[in-house]
């Protein structure tokens, strides 16, 4: 049996904006992980199983008189698209194909089956790529499972960053630009994947991160579940209208976390929280003209205590419930603003940055 994992993921700045040219985001890998294990098939029949999965709800839309199912929060999407994307590379290395059974198990959920807003789609593409490489014995790179993994997950999105991709393949606290999506559609449509894989992509950097010593990292739970799919969807719906502040939101929002990417490079913990409050400020005004709800009350509410104990505090990835996270420093009294915390309907979760070592 071959198994691989991945982690999920935080943003810790840079949200909403990510999703444009040029515009960068900060995000961690945090130690939950989604695992993909793989055995060949003793019959001609495959399996694909989740025991996290069985039993998820579908969400769907009204089209006209129609009834559209949103396969985007089906993670047999994301793990179907996985497999065909790399299967099809692995084909182009001239690999035979093989019957397998795939399991797959999600540390991304709470007990009983919410989501915490780690990534789970993204750490499940990513583990099932690096499975599929692994059972057919192909030399792997972060590189290469960041690029199959990229592709495959927005084959099935349709909107994103990958930004949570870059998080799962390459590990700890990371900078990221997205690439330009026109470019890679028009590449699909005209070249072989393999040829596709090895090419620059324009506008993708991603850079890791050396985190002051004293910073910490801390993360609440607002146990209230978010669909970031549904989220973006909306904003991208009101680009044309918004027009000129949607350039000075992007405008800002890269300035600020050039900024806070200068303070881990510097050392420089004050300045990182003066970003976050920043980014904070940026995303509600954001919402307000998008007429979107992403620091909803629970998530006020946990931001406001962390800045009573000297944290610096903001909601992570598209908001609207999710988690919020908290930089802090030697001088913040951890147990007592977790104790606030919890006595608010806000449960920390005690995850830490996950590193990960260089892929074989």
């Amino acid at each position: 049996m071959i198994t691989e994992k991945a982690p999920g993921k935080l943003y810790i700045a840079g949200e909403y904006a990510v999703l444009e040219q040029d515009c960068p985001a900060v995000l961690v890998a945090v130690n939950q992980f989604v695992r993909v294990s793989i055995t060949k098939s003793k019959t001609s029949t495959g399996l694909i199983h989740s025991k996290q999965y069985s039993q998820d709800s579908i969400h769907w839309v009204r089209r006209g008189s129609k009834m559209v199912i949103d396969n985007r929060d089906n993670p047999f999407e994301y793990i179907l698209s996985a497999i065909s994307f790399t299967e099809q590379y692995c084909i182009e290395q001239n690999i035979k194909m093989k019957v397998y059974d795939l399991h797959v198990n999600s540390d991304l959920d709470s007990a009983d089956g919410k989501k915490y807003g780690l990534g789970s789609s993204a750490a499940v593409t990513v583990a099932t790529v690096k499975a599929i490489l692994h059972f057919y014995g192909v030399k792997t790179s972060n590189e290469l499972v960041y690029k199959l993994s990229a592709i495959s997950h927005y084959s099935v999105q349709g909107n994103g960053s990958a930004g949570d991709i870059a998080a799962s393949v390459y590990g700890g606290w990371l900078a990221y630009q997205t690439f330009d999506k026109t470019w890679l559609k028009h590449e699909l449509d005209k070249k072989t994947l393999s040829e596709v894989v090895n090419e620059a992509w324009p506008g993708l950097k991603i850079q890791l991160l050396n985190p002051p010593k004293d910073m910490k990292l801390m993360i609440g739970w607002s146990q209230k579940p978010a669909s970031t799919s549904r989220l973006v969807d909306e904003t991208n719906a009101n680009k044309a209208a918004l027009n000129m502040e949607y350039k000075n939101f992007l405008a800002s929002s890269r300035a600020c976390v050039l900024k806070m990417i200068a303070g881990f490079e510097a050392n420089d913990i004050s300045l990182i929280k003066k970003q976050i409050r920043a980014n904070r400020k940026l995303l509600q005004h954001f919402a307000k003209i998008n007429q979107i709800a992403i620091e909803i009350p629970r998530l006020t509410q946990l931001i406001r205590i962390a800045e009573d104990f000297g944290g610096a505090a903001k909601t992570s990835g598209a908001g609207n419930g999710d988690c919020g996270i908290v930089i802090t420093d030697s001088n913040t009294d951890v147990a007592a603003l977790e104790s606030e915390w919890r006595h608010n309907g806000i449960l920390p979760l005690n995850f830490r940055v996950h590193q990960i070592s260089l892929v074989r």
